[in-house]
């Protein structure tokens, strides 16, 4: 799914952000772990300085739909999400025994690598990326109704109600960063010299 991608940043798009458990395993299938996602999100939200417009959290990915940061790039926020995530559920584990450790010292990987980003460049894409967020529960069969999934921003739409993670919200004076567009993961970007010298 991540080979070759190339992201598209300092258009002003918002960023549809698809993230993978590894191999696809429910590795938010608890909610514990789901709120926990979201805690993290929602601090790097504040320190990163985006707008979330979206989110769902299923039990093997999870889907974001965000403005550019002000600090940083949908790559770093994605970055520190996703190592702070698995850092924290990793210091929730049992400590294994001295004889289980000289077998299994590993942590188990919780993320695929790398992620999907699909740039939303009108409002009609944005509220088709909405609705497809916000139906993914029930297309699951993990509840009857979108309101009923607590770990999406669907009730924040149909009644203003707040969640773990705030939508729509911003509490600092925008910025909006003038900077070019830039092809991240392009072949013909140009490359640093000292890149150029490594691969001649």
């Amino acid at each position: 799914m991540t080979k070759g991608l190339i992201r598209y940043y300092g258009t002003q798009h918002l960023h549809f952000v698809t993230c993978s458990c590894y191999r696809r395993q429910p590795r938010l299938h608890t909610p514990w772990r789901r709120n926990l996602l979201l805690k993290i999100l929602e601090q790097a939200r504040r320190r990163y300085r985006f707008l979330v417009h979206g989110y769902v959290v299923m039990p093997e990915h999870f889907h974001l739909l965000i403005t550019e940061p002000e600090i940083g790039d949908p790559s770093v926020v994605m970055k520190v999400v996703k190592q702070r995530f698995t850092r924290l559920l990793n210091r929730r584990r049992k400590p294994l025994s001295a004889q289980t450790a000289l077998w299994d010292s590993t942590l188990d990987s919780v993320w695929q690598k790398r992620f999907y980003d699909f740039n939303v460049y009108s409002e009609r894409k944005r509220i088709e990326k909405l609705r497809y967020m916000h139906r993914n529960p029930g297309k699951r069969g993990l509840v009857l109704e979108p309101g009923q999934w607590k770990w999406s921003s669907f009730r924040f739409y149909s009644s203003g109600e707040r969640g773990l993670v705030r939508v729509n919200y911003q509490e600092w004076p925008l910025r909006i960063k003038a900077r070019p567009v830039e092809k991240f993961g392009d072949p013909s970007r140009p490359q640093h010299p000292l890149i150029r010298k490594k691969r001649e």
